[in-house]
């Protein structure tokens, strides 16, 4: 009895510190039914919409577009939905060059010491790059956060820092992180909905991310160690991208979740709710509304964009083209009634560059524009010189 005893007495002292953070993130969501997940009718008009989330956004992930808001400014704890920055400035250090996946990184004490959703990392313990992101991505780990964090910035404060500062580089405004794992709940680690969709939408830049993103299960420590995603959507939802979740007794269960069908893929972002169903089923309408209402339309020329004569130019004319690529998010019942104009300078007097504006391309829905691009040269075209004039008017006279 009395072995008994000391064995209830050690597991709860294990368990108890844990769950007074983000520990259920661990279990959060498993017993949601499959219906949740299914997608029955759906609103035409945001205004129809029935969003059971306190906060919320969804927006257009390559034009930034926002579709749907519910107090998208209200400053908020967001839990482990923090991650979305650490996993961020991990997938910018990989992409400069900076750190490599195979990268090999040694647990701290403290990384080993994090409680909430984790791997169990022992104090110098080795894990390569590629391990520790997807243990953050997929299982939501707070001891790889951590220790991936000293690894790029020395410390968590120096790391921290660096949060900070690529928040304010993205317009995240009403922003504060304290910390890069949103285990502790803190009244001043604080951002909202629009800026958690700001660094989703820049997260989601790096298309490989999706390779961890989207793991429903996998393993480490060659398979002894198992990992389940946090995010039920990956395996539920058709399309789901992404991306993360939290959950806190503060903060209440949140979700920045994305999805992409036929090219096009939207971001839904949720805060503070009160229970896991209304959690997914917050975003899951979201994104299905989404998907169901609206399109993205590219800036092209309804025609072919004519030549621009070149004044004492060597090429008689120049090609305009568009500066850059650029789309439009409308109402599907609305693609097949834009239009789009042309404008072009009469001439272009010689030396033109490649890159010179020669006009704008505007596209229209109703009168009203929704986007313009600048039509610029293809190619450069040089001036004629003195003995180029002299060899063209003898052609002419003779």
């Amino acid at each position: 009895m009395k072995k008994l005893l000391s064995f209830i007495i050690t597991i709860s002292l294990f368990i108890l510190p844990a769950r007074a953070a983000d520990w259920a993130e661990v279990e959060d969501g498993e017993d949601v039914a499959e219906a949740v997940f299914a997608e029955g009718a759906v609103p035409a008009d945001a205004s129809e919409l029935v969003i059971p989330a306190p906060s919320a956004i969804l927006i257009e992930r390559e034009t930034g577009t926002v579709l749907y808001e519910k107090d998208a400014d209200r400053k908020l704890e967001p839990a482990s939905v923090t991650k979305v920055m650490t996993i961020l400035l991990i997938a910018e250090a990989i992409d400069a060059g900076e750190i490599d996946f195979d990268d090999t990184v040694i647990a701290s004490a403290r990384a080993a010491s994090m409680g909430g959703s984790q791997v169990y990392l022992k104090e110098g313990e080795e894990m390569s790059v590629r391990e520790m992101l997807k243990c953050i991505v997929v299982s939501s780990a707070n001891d790889c956060a951590v220790a991936m964090a000293e690894y790029l910035a020395g410390s968590e404060e120096g790391f921290v820092i660096r949060m900070n500062e690529r928040a304010a580089e993205l317009g995240m405004v009403n922003t504060s992180f304290k910390n890069c794992t949103g285990l502790y709940d803190d009244p001043t680690h604080l951002t909202t909905a629009r800026d958690i969709a700001l660094m989703s939408r820049e997260v989601l830049s790096h298309r490989w991310i999706r390779d961890f993103t989207t793991i429903w299960t996998d393993t480490i420590r060659d398979g002894a160690f198992g990992l389940s995603n946090t995010n039920k959507l990956i395996r539920f939802y058709p399309g789901a991208t992404g991306l993360k979740t939290g959950y806190t007794s503060r903060a209440g269960r949140c979700l920045a979740a994305s999805a992409e069908r036929d090219g096009v893929e939207y971001i839904a972002v949720v805060l503070n709710c009160a229970t896991t169903e209304d959690r997914f089923e917050s975003a899951k309408t979201l994104l299905s509304y989404a998907f169901a209402n609206y399109t993205t339309v590219k800036v092209l020329p309804g025609s072919v964009i004519p030549p621009v004569p070149v004044e004492l130019g060597k090429a008689r004319f120049v090609q305009p083209v568009l500066a850059e690529e650029k789309s439009v998010v409308v109402k599907k019942s609305e693609a097949g009634s834009i239009e789009s104009s042309v404008e072009l300078i009469e001439t272009a007097k010689a030396p033109v560059a490649e890159g010179d504006i020669l006009g704008r391309l505007t596209l229209t829905l109703g009168g009203e524009e929704l986007a313009s691009v600048d039509l610029v040269a293809a190619g450069s075209v040089n001036k004629l010189g003195f003995f180029d004039v002299f060899l063209s008017l003898l052609g002419k006279l003779f």
